[in-house]
């Protein structure tokens, strides 16, 4: 089928009769110019010669270079290709579609022009400094689908080397959408975050950063879970990640399997695909949470999830709560251009959630503990909130 699909050319369409295909021909996105170039005087300013004024002053001052390129307003969309969304290790040519996809959803949903950059190397110093070098061009760096554990030590190098917000998305945006549908689910059922013991299934890029977010919110107690089960302190298979998360988690000290951590649990948090079989669901605590995220099959079905849970949440569109990351990632990268943030703090990314939250926080009911990724509220309230916290934490340069 592949080899029909490359040979067909331009009847692909009408041979599949497919969409995705028709869409995607030619790519996404495209450059456009902001300025005219319709006669010598305009070309001469915006090339040659006048150019070179504003390449000298840059030079002379190179903070000017925000106020007359486009630095200030573009973010880098950076991956290797090796976990793009249920597909996983691809490649990079073949993660394209997804990275030209991300950069539109940040022109449509935060008004930020974004660049895909699909990196053809996989060892995480070449990343490293592949991404350095680039920086100069860019306001911001959003890595996307790279795997753990790798992911963690790129982000935290190329945060400790360059003076531009660096997010990995797949963490952060994924956690900070979760905790604002959950603080809307605890606020419908009357119940304060430090009342709840959540479990996160899936101790990967998202859980971790999820278990950070949720303890950073002041949540009761949270344990994650891997393949082998609870992860706790007592392990001794556990990476460097890992043993870190164990060691600001699972305060009860549980140990087991992910089913016995469910006995009594309040939240379900799933973000590693597999299968929650429905005796644990049924474990859970009365009225639970259930945050079924893994694409395109939930742990949990929503189905079985609503015999027990008073809320239910997934990571599809074709089901009401869903964690979706557009929420996030485009108002939270606005928030930090606008300001120059020099970084994006846990504080920023607090705030982010609880302006998310707050948007449908008059509108609550079990089946709308989060806005929709349409609502135009959404990124004018989540850029606000991460401007304001960049400037409140004294990242932010204007």
């Amino acid at each position: 089928m592949a080899a029909e699909i490359v040979d067909s050319g331009s009847d692909l369409e009408d041979e599949f009769i497919d969409p995705a295909f028709a869409l995607h021909r030619g790519g996404k996105m495209a450059v456009r110019a902001t300025v005219p170039v319709r006669d010598a005087g305009d070309l001469s300013l915006a090339y040659t010669p006048g150019v070179a004024k504003v390449c000298s002053a840059i030079a002379e001052q190179p903070e000017l270079v925000h106020d007359y390129t486009w630095k200030s307003q573009v973010v880098a969309v950076v991956t290797d290709g090796s976990a793009v969304l249920g597909l996983g290790d691809i490649g990079p040519q073949a993660s394209l579609p997804v990275m030209e996809g991300k950069a539109i959803l940040f022109k449509q949903f935060g008004g930020v022009d974004a660049v895909p950059i699909a990196l053809d190397c996989r060892e995480v110093d070449e990343i490293v400094e592949t991404v350095v070098r680039l920086a100069p061009s860019f306001g911001g760096i959003n890595l996307e689908d790279i795997s753990a554990p790798r992911c963690f030590e790129i982000e935290r190098r190329l945060q400790e080397r360059l003076d531009i917000p660096v997010f990995h998305d797949d963490q952060h945006g994924t956690a900070v959408v979760t905790l604002a549908a959950l603080r809307n689910a605890a606020r419908l059922r009357g119940v304060a975050l430090g009342e709840l013991r959540a479990v996160i299934s899936g101790a990967g890029a998202a859980g971790v950063a999820i278990a950070r977010i949720l303890v950073e919110a002041g949540i009761g107690d949270v344990a994650v879970c891997d393949r082998k089960g609870i992860v706790s302190p007592d392990r001794t298979d556990l990476t460097d990640v890992k043993r870190e998360l164990a060691g600001f988690t699972n305060r009860a000290g549980l140990s087991g399997t992910l089913e016995s951590a469910l006995d009594g649990a309040d939240v379900f948090i799933g973000v590693s695909g597999g299968t929650v079989p429905e005796e644990a669901v049924a474990r859970m605590a009365k009225d639970a949470f259930v945050f079924a995220m893994a694409n395109p099959t939930p742990e949990i079905h929503p189905d079985v999830a609503h015999r027990y849970a008073s809320v239910v949440a997934t990571g599809r569109s074709d089901y009401p709560n869903q964690i979706n990351n557009v929420l996030a990632f485009p108002g939270i990268f606005a928030g930090a251009l606008q300001v120059r943030a020099s970084r994006i703090t846990e504080g920023m990314k607090l705030a982010a959630a609880e302006a998310l939250a707050a948007v449908v926080a008059d509108e609550l009911s079990a089946e709308r503990v989060i806005p929709s990724p349409f609502d135009e509220r959404v990124a004018p309230a989540v850029t606000a909130a991460v401007a304001a916290a960049a400037r409140a934490e004294g990242v932010a340069r204007r």
